[in-house]
């Protein structure tokens, strides 16, 4: 074990800390926060990017609780059910650091810990989980939510959640990928996308919209992204087949002048809301839909003659399988993949840079860096 490197860790840290649910003055900048404590299972990591994603947003303003039924907007809801307001279901403890998108060299090792990550550079997997089930539902966590993640200048994690990285890609650019990029292709592996599918992906310019349309065109699926007209020139350089419009007023005859039909195999949705029912209606027979979010809203309408007379599977997605990460490593290191970076803001300005991430006037993933400003 490489002494030296762990002498070098000093006592405090710089962190963004979340306080409890509400707006943004529920953030507060620290330049003293205690360094984690490491168990035997885990690795300390010095972070160098963290990227932000909508997991931050919901679970600071609460909207994961189920008293709330409209879209996302970043704002706080003063309607909460206390015992809900997170993707799981459980109520979050505070005070708590976010951020699960993490690039970062591992500065020191547990004891059971695997001592070769020790000086390597690493992305960390984003869900937290029960080693003796690793692939069990009932006790997952989430970086950032059930522990401390990377707004910070150090986290610990478990050993088993993290992988050196080989790439010549920036540590920003790296903080792009761990959950925008597995939701992708979870997303993916569940709808069962293969070469010859037609799939329709919703919210092409963010961040698991963009990493839809690599990740879909990687498996020599036929890629069609909706997004809207100001950021359509951005979201070619992802080579969808064709773009739509975000929200077409006759989508199957849109359909029909760029494909010579008027349905598609797959529809991945990250967006809900109003349009779901018109994303149903274009699914041939047999087709199939998932859905990893709802930030146009939670609530919507389901003929459910359309679901069952059509043969129709349904996906909700969210806990990645095992094999996720590692295969998404190899992508990155094969360069079969790419980082779409849309900006990146010092951690100290990280409301700042979630201010821009709920504005959606970007394409693709938004990072902090440990660099101060």
């Amino acid at each position: 074990m490489n002494t030296e490197v762990i002498e070098n860790v000093p006592k405090t840290m710089r962190a963004m800390v979340l306080t409890g649910h509400g707006g943004m003055d529920r953030y507060e900048f620290h330049s003293d926060w205690p360094v984690p404590d490491m168990g035997p299972d885990q690795v300390l990591i010095k972070v160098h990017a963290c990227g932000l994603n909508n997991t931050d947003v919901n679970t600071r303003s609460g909207w994961y609780s189920k008293a709330v039924s409209e879209a996302t907007t970043g704002d706080s809801y003063t309607d909460i059910d206390k015992d809900d307001p997170t993707w799981g279901g459980a109520p979050l403890t505070f005070p708590r650091i976010q951020g699960a998108d993490i690039c970062g060299s591992v500065v020191s090792v547990g004891a059971d810990a695997d001592a070769t990550l020790l000086g390597k550079r690493v992305m960390a997997d984003c869900w937290l989980r029960d080693w003796s089930d690793p692939e069990g539902l009932n006790a997952i966590g989430y970086v950032g939510s059930e522990c401390d993640g990377g707004f910070a200048d150090y986290m610990v994690i478990d050993h088993r959640n993290v992988m050196a990285i080989d790439s010549t890609l920036t540590h920003a650019q790296l903080a792009t990928f761990s959950c925008s990029y597995t939701t992708a292709e979870n997303l993916l592996n569940r709808a069962a996308v293969r070469a010859g599918d037609t799939v329709l992906i919703t919210g092409a310019s963010g961040g698991v919209g963009g990493a839809l349309v690599q990740l879909a065109n990687r498996r020599g699926a036929r890629t069609i992204a909706m997004a809207s007209q100001s950021k359509q020139a951005q979201v070619a350089l992802l080579k969808p087949e064709f773009i739509l419009d975000r929200s077409p007023g006759n989508l199957g005859a849109a359909l029909m002048e760029h494909l010579g039909q008027d349905t598609v195999s797959v529809v991945v949705d990250v967006v809900g809301g109003p349009y779901f029912s018109t994303l149903i209606n274009v699914l041939e027979r047999g087709g199939r839909y998932a859905t990893s979010g709802a930030i146009a809203g939670p609530m919507v309408s389901l003929d459910l003659r359309t679901l069952y007379l059509r043969d129709l599977s349904f996906q909700g997605c969210t806990i990645t399988s095992l094999n996720v990460f590692p295969d998404l490593l190899g992508y990155i290191e094969r360069g079969e993949i790419s980082p779409v970076l849309a900006g990146t803001w010092p951690l100290e300005e990280l409301v700042a840079a979630q201010s821009a991430f709920i504005e959606k006037a970007h394409v693709g993933n938004i990072v902090v860096t440990m660099e101060a400003s």
